[in-house]
């Protein structure tokens, strides 16, 4: 950037900044838009590098929200049906500046500042502006800059010298905790507690940490046949407290010839994710406050934004394709153990019509059919690993080392065992999977036709590699004969708790569903729509796995924190089923081989084959893995084309010959 640019976005921030600080003395906005406008001017000129933390994230803390214009109910109440959440909206936006401070983004800051006062302008005088031209100020702001928006976080992604938290990590003091503050985002006791127990870890178990996560990264490249030699940056996407091991994971990374990025996870509207761990975050300060402001794109989602966000898309990713072509993926390392988050049903929260969210789903595919032809998926990988944090209890050191355990099992056992269950397996035709105690599944599993048996396999053989710990057999099931109930009494999902949950298959596709999250059934089945079929109408089931990591069940039954444990945990505990997308997504053609050396050929199923004609029909972009614990399982047996049984499971223990090791953390449970 020039200095006369420099100098021009100072001026432009300094004249901004000038102008908000005369909006609270002045009365020439009516209430009770007034309140409205110089409680945000108080906010924003409230932020700086040197505020207390805490009062950056104040007003949208749960004890606050009720009276915060972030809450859309509140905004609503005070503003009025018509104003109110569209200012909520634009107060959700503006939260922005956070960030855009912290990283000395100055043009960041200067454009979130000037959209306040454009709209302050447009209240000032007698009459009150329609509210169609509140929301089409807002508007224009997210079309005109969301190309310098998506540029911008495609940018901190693919180049090293963008990573902001980079910088904060490798020159961090782990003797305090101070550093936590650099970042700009929220920082709890717990946040504080996390890294001050990292922190005090001897060196050789943080080593210990950081050449799991690594190690897992590169045989996610060396089992599946990938050059890691022709790449040189891994994202690397935490939560805060886990900051000295992320500094043992870049210099790990660094031997392996990778330089490590850490992107922020988005706040703006235009380019946030659904999922949080698209980057590195903090604590999450309140997440209604983010469920409310989910589907906030509404305001601008027509035919033109979508034309408008591919072409800003591809033209990022053009700019930097040498970048795009030589990034490895991300290795992720997420948390559990924080208090299970049941949203509220917000009135007059913004919310996406049927039009609107076709619309959304058709763009999340053409985007990722974007990024695909500049990071092939057949040559990028990722690893994901879970450790807990202090909210999961008073037991939270003995978890956490648990976890490590968990982590570092003996992956030479686990591949013998889900080898003879894989043997069985390969031998039927289908497999049917019933529930006990309350639970209701009865469930037909269709599988693949095989070819050559000595050669040939339907599942894969999972190991720790890209998703430690390690503890899993799975296929992609054949769809036509895969039918029946999916039910789990609780579960977990990215975070949220579904209540009762009931999946109906028909050929392999989602035919009906509900919950018992709400005395509406109506609202049980947009809760499923919205967050398990991602406003698709139907999903196809994408993968039947049998998880064998019965050491990660007994450790969820010791401590009394199945509801917590995360769906990388969680799924190795029990059978799961996954709606969406295959394992294998946009890699069926790329040959996969377990290590007794038969490929594994079901990766593709007849809704995946649709690539071959129309690539753009045959990916959901989602992948949701839901898991029937062993307490609530009754039976799983291989059915034979004779119609003869082979028993796999029955009453939640394994009894095919070979297996019965599994059962000895199974009877700790009971003992």
């Amino acid at each position: 950037m020039t200095d006369e640019r420099n100098e021009m976005l100072r001026e432009r921030l300094e004249d901004a900044r000038t102008r908000i600080r005369e909006i609270p003395d002045e009365h020439t906005v009516p209430e009770p838009f007034r309140d409205y406008f110089v409680r945000t001017a108080d906010f924003l000129l409230s932020v700086s590098k040197d505020a207390d933390n805490r009062s950056l994230y104040e007003d949208i803390l749960p004890a606050n929200y009720a009276a915060s214009y972030a809450n859309p109910d509140y905004a609503a109440e005070k503003l009025g049906v018509d104003y109110g959440p569209y200012l909520s909206a634009v107060y959700a936006e503006l939260r922005g500046l956070i960030p855009a401070v912290f990283e000395d983004d100055a043009e960041g800051q200067a454009v979130l500042l000037e959209l306040f006062l454009t709209l302050y302008f447009e209240f000032e005088g007698g009459e009150l502006p329609r509210a169609e031209a509140v929301r089409h100020i807002f508007a224009m702001y997210l079309r005109d800059y969301t190309p310098s928006f998506v540029r911008d976080q495609i940018g901190r992604q693919l180049l090293p010298e963008r990573s902001f938290a980079a910088d904060i990590i490798r020159n961090a003091d782990f003797a305090g905790t101070d550093y936590l503050y650099a970042f700009g985002e929220y920082v709890t006791e717990d946040t504080v507690r996390t890294a001050a127990f990292i922190n005090s870890l001897p060196e050789e178990t943080i080593a210990a940490m950081a050449d799991t996560f690594t190690e897992g990264y590169r045989l996610g490249f060396v089992n599946a046949g990938k050059d890691l030699s022709r790449k040189k940056t891994v994202q690397v996407v935490f939560e805060l407290g886990f900051e000295r091991v992320i500094a043992a994971a870049f210099r790990n990374f660094e031997k392996m010839g990778l330089l490590p990025t850490a992107v922020r996870s988005s706040v703006r509207l235009v380019t946030k994710s659904p999922n949080r761990h698209a980057g590195y975050t903090g604590a999450v300060p309140n997440e209604q406050f983010d469920y409310d402001h989910r589907e906030d794109l509404a305001l601008i989602l027509d035919d033109d934004y979508v034309t408008l966000k591919k072409r800003a898309v591809r033209e990022a990713y053009e700019e930097l394709r040498t970048e795009a072509r030589e990034y490895a993926g991300p290795a992720v390392m997420e948390t559990f153990g924080n208090v299970p988050f049941v949203p509220a049903y917000s009135a007059s929260a913004i919310r996406m019509n049927r039009k609107e969210t076709a619309r959304m789903v058709d763009l999340k595919t053409a985007l990722l059919m974007i990024r695909q032809r500049y990071i092939p998926e057949d040559e990028r990988s990722f690893t994901i690993i879970d450790f807990p944090v202090p909210q999961i209890g008073p037991d939270f050191e003995r978890i956490f080392e648990e976890t490590i355990r968990v982590n570092t099992l003996d992956q030479g056992l686990y591949r013998e065992i889900q080898q003879r269950l894989i043997e069985a397996l390969d031998h039927g035709r289908f497999v049917r999977v019933t529930g006990r105690d309350g639970n209701r599944t009865d469930l037909t599993i269709a599988l693949q036709t095989l070819g050559d048996v000595s050669k040939q396999t339907n599942f894969e053989n999972c190991l720790a590699d890209v998703n430690i710990p390690v503890g899993e057999v799975f296929t992609s099931p054949r769809l036509q004969g895969t039918e029946g109930l999916l039910h789990v009494k609780r579960v977990f999902l990215e975070g949220l708790e579904f209540l009762d949950l009931r999946i109906v298959l028909k050929d392999g596709m989602v035919s009906d569903y509900g919950c018992g999250n709400f005395d509406d059934p109506e609202q049980g089945r947009r809760y499923i729509e919205e967050n398990i079929l991602f406003h698709h109408p139907t999903l196809t089931i994408g993968e039947f796995a049998i998880g064998t990591n019965t050491t990660a069940y007994m450790m969820g039954q010791r401590y009394g924190i199945e509801a917590r444990m995360p769906i990388l945990i969680a799924e190795k505990t029990g059978p799961h089923f996954a709606l969406g997308d295959t394992c294998y997504s946009r890699e069926e053609d790329r040959a996969v081989f377990n290590p007794d050396g038969r490929e594994v050929t079901a990766r593709d199923n007849e809704h995946t084959l649709i690539r071959k004609t129309d690539p753009s029909k045959a990916y959901y972009g989602c992948h949701t893995d839901i898991t029937i614990p062993y307490s609530e399982l009754g039976r799983i047996s291989v059915i034979h084309g004779d119609g003869s049984e082979t028993v796999l499971l029955d009453g939640g223990r394994f009894v095919l010959p070979g297996t019965e090791a599994l059962n000895g953390p199974l009877d700790e449970c009971i003992h």
